[in-house]
């Protein structure tokens, strides 16, 4: 359902042991929300616990939970890093996306 780059693993990795979790044993929350200059924006944060609904997926072990209302927005998404000269961080690559804004923070279907 969503899929995980090796750039993105590497450094979903090295942010997980910076704030005290573990790649193993805890999980990238990815959601939606309102807002955003395209009406919809990405949530990205670590967790430590799978909520009641969340769906859980994994990919290039990194083991990632979505709220139930999140996943119809996300599926077929790979997440990438970008550490290039254009700014660093995490990338939606969003097949669902019809519209998207210039910062690639937010979009629209």
């Amino acid at each position: 359902m969503i899929k995980v780059s090796e750039e993105a693993k590497n450094k979903i990795s090295t942010l997980m042991g910076e704030e005290g979790f573990n790649i193993r044993d805890h999980f990238v929350r990815v959601g939606v929300k309102s807002g955003g200059c395209s009406g919809l924006s990405y949530e990205l944060k670590f967790d430590e616990s799978q909520a009641e609904g969340d769906k859980l997926f994994e990919d290039n072990n990194v083991r990632i939970v979505v709220d139930k209302r999140s996943v119809l927005y996300l599926a077929g998404t790979i997440l990438e890093y970008s550490g290039g000269l254009n700014g660093k961080g995490f990338v939606f690559n969003n097949p669902n996306a019809q519209r998207t804004c210039g910062c690639g923070e937010s979009f629209s279907l």
